[in-house]
C-alpha cells in the first residue's frame, strides 16, 4: 500500500468542514492504494455505494436515496449511527466528494482517481471528521480512523482484483 500526503489544493472548499464546533481543527486522514484495474472500472465501483458494506468494515448498510444523497447505517466499537451524506462532487473517472449533512457523524472528503498504467489505478482517500465523546477522540489520538480507512482500502483492492471488474457504474456529473 501506498500512503501518500496530498496538498490541500486538492481538496475543494465545498467538501471541508474545516473546525470542529467547539473550533479546533479538525481530524484528518489521508491514504492510497494503489489497484490493479483501469481507471474508469476503480471508479465505477466506487459510485455503487450500496456495495460499499462489502469491503467497508463497520458500514452495516448504505441506501442510496437520490444521486447526490445517501444514508448510512454503521456500527463501529458496537456503537450504530445513522447519518446522511450528500454527494458534492462527482466526475467520471476523477473524483467523488461528499459531506455529510444530518445525523450522528460530522466528515467530509474526497477519493481521487490516478491512473498509473492502463491496468492499475491509485485510489486516494482523504477526509475530515469531528470524532465525538471520549472514546472517539482517543480512539483517533490512537490511530483508529487511519488504521479502518487503510484496512477499507485494502480490502476495496482485494475485492476490485479479485472480481476484475465492477459491479455496476453511474456516469453522472455533480
Amino acid at each position: 500500500m501506498t500512503t501518500m500526503s496530498a496538498s490541500r489544493e486538492n481538496w475543494y472548499p465545498s467538501v471541508v468542514l474545516r473546525t470542529r464546533k467547539r473550533g479546533t481543527p479538525l481530524s484528518q486522514v489521508e491514504e492510497s492504494i494503489e489497484v490493479r484495474v483501469p481507471v474508469h472500472t476503480a471508479y465505477n465501483q466506487w459510485t455503487q455505494f450500496e456495495d460499499f458494506p462489502r469491503f467497508m468494515d463497520g458500514v452495516e448498510r448504505i441506501e442510496q436515496r437520490t444521486d447526490t444523497l445517501t444514508h448510512w447505517v454503521t456500527k463501529v466499537g458496537g456503537q450504530e449511527r445513522e447519518f446522511d451524506a450528500e454527494i458534492t462532487e462527482q466526475i467520471p473517472d476523477e473524483r467523488v466528494a461528499w459531506t455529510t449533512v444530518n445525523g450522528e457523524a460530522r466528515q467530509a472528503g474526497v477519493v481521487t482517481f490516478h491512473r498509473i498504467q492502463d491496468d492499475t489505478t491509485k485510489v486516494m482517500l482523504q477526509m475530515e471528521f469531528d470524532p465525538s465523546g471520549v472514546a472517539e477522540t482517543v480512539g483517533d489520538k490512537l490511530g483508529f480512523v487511519k488504521r479502518q480507512v487503510s484496512g477499507d482500502l485494502r480490502r476495496f483492492k482485494q475485492f476490485m482484483e479479485a472480481r476484475g471488474t465492477e459491479t455496476g457504474a453511474w456516469r453522472g456529473e455533480v
